[in-house]
């Protein structure tokens, strides 16, 4: 005859609770489903929240690194290191130095004078035919002078210069308070005139001296596409004033839809994959973004145009996998905690798995003494804080990733399993149970 495991004290009474509710449901007449006020409530309050999710994740990136021109100086920092953004540089330079230098004319008018102090045709007709080439040689030769200098380290100090300026300039122009041309013909363009200044020095110095007739001129180069922007100016300081309030309210609203909710635990499960599918629609409108502005834009009218738009839009695309991992992570939370025979199966193994862990520490002289017993008396309170602990944990980081998101709730795993492994009720209590 096969033998059965007595029940401990917490299984017993989870049997005798369970028989309790049956036998109340089996007393119940059946009624009828009615219409409720409250569901309806709870759903238009879900949809809305997740709605508000991903508008508020933009509020913030447009407040966070748009409206701050120290962020969006750190942003678009590394662009002039990248090769596309350099040739592009550098061309526009060159053409820049050519406009005011006519090299085949002054080899022209060179021979020309040569020819007119008597020098014989058989001389002078040769060197004639030779401007075009020398011509092409000497841009070829400030071509590379200029690409040094773009490419050298001192110009990270230029560009942040460059582009601080015009960033705040365009935030004087998308908030109102700017007559300056900045964003114009639906583009927002950099002056390179420091770029000439340091070009005509380094040309000057390697022996080109009728560089030096450049003037100070101011040309300039399209970053980006703007005409959104400079469609959207009222839009622009509502996103930039709401950025503060907005996902603090999307996340009231959410918590009110689950509470009111007849069934929390799958609102919550709603409410998470909800916000994660929101993140996912953004996603993918960055991406169709992207290629439309690339297509749209035409190729010599602005610098790499797509690794432009990456390094602006890399936050919000952060942004979008942290939001995404913490509504995945808040759903499969409460899929796992529901009474689904998948999370029931789930938790059984995971409980099997710890008390096989602990019989082993017991038979290997592992005691837990009186810990326990307090764990056992406290294991609601002790779960309860280390969820808290780790909701504090991600709302102190700052900018938090989706790895943070799911280390913490890795750890969160792990501590809740010690807490599950000490659990271990008095032996006398035990056996009273199993008697």
């Amino acid at each position: 005859m096969m033998s059965m495991t007595p029940l401990s004290t917490d299984e017993r009474a989870e049997l005798e609770q369970l028989r309790a509710e049956v036998e109340q449901l089996r007393a119940q007449p059946p009624r009828r489903r009615r219409f409720s006020w409250k569901s309806l409530a709870a759903g238009i309050l879900l949809v809305l929240g997740c709605a508000l999710a991903p508008l508020s994740l933009m509020t913030v990136w447009v407040h966070n690194q748009v409206a701050n021109t120290d962020r969006f100086v750190a942003t678009m920092s590394p662009l002039i290191r990248e090769p596309a953004v350099q040739a592009a540089v550098t061309d526009r330079v060159t053409d820049t130095v050519f406009n005011y230098v006519d090299v085949q004319a002054l080899a022209t008018n060179a021979v020309n004078a040569l020819a007119t102090q008597g020098v014989p045709p058989q001389i002078t007709d040769p060197l004639q035919g030779l401007t075009g080439p020398l011509a092409s040689s000497v841009r070829n030769f400030v071509h590379d002078r200029v690409g040094e200098v773009v490419a050298s380290p001192g110009v990270a100090q230029l560009w942040d210069q460059t582009i601080r300026v015009a960033h705040e300039q365009m935030n004087e122009v998308l908030s109102g308070n700017s007559n300056a041309v900045v964003v114009s013909g639906g583009e927002v363009r950099l002056d390179l005139a420091p770029f000439i200044t340091a070009a005509k020095q380094q040309l000057v110095g390697a022996g080109f001296t009728v560089a030096g007739r450049i003037p100070d001129v101011h040309p300039t180069i399209a970053v980006t596409d703007a005409t959104t922007l400079e469609r959207a100016k009222g839009a622009y300081s509502l996103l930039d004033k709401v950025a503060t309030w907005l996902p603090w309210v999307a996340l009231v609203i959410l918590a009110l839809g689950v509470y009111v909710a007849r069934n929390h635990r799958r609102a919550l499960i709603g409410a998470g994959l909800g916000v994660a599918f929101g993140m996912l629609v953004i996603a993918a409108a960055l991406v169709i973004t992207r290629g439309a502005l690339t297509g749209a834009v035409p190729p010599r009218s602005t610098i790499a145009t797509g690794v432009s738009y990456d390094l602006v839009v890399r936050f919000l695309r952060a942004g979008l996998r942290t939001v995404f991992a913490v509504g995945i992570v808040v759903a499969l939370g409460a899929f796992l905690a529901g009474p689904s025979a998948t999370a029931v199966g789930i938790r059984k193994g995971v409980t099997t798995s710890i008390d096989w862990l602990r019989r082993g520490g017991a038979r290997a002289g592992l005691r837990t003494g009186p810990v326990g017993p307090w764990v056992h008396a406290h294991r609601t309170a002790l779960r309860a804080a280390l969820v808290a602990i780790a909701v504090l944990v991600f709302v102190l980081i700052d900018q938090p990733s989706g790895l943070d998101v799911l280390v913490i709730a890795l750890v969160l795993l792990f501590l809740l399993a010690v807490v599950q492994f000490l659990d271990q009720p008095r032996q006398g209590a035990g056996r009273a149970g199993s008697g």
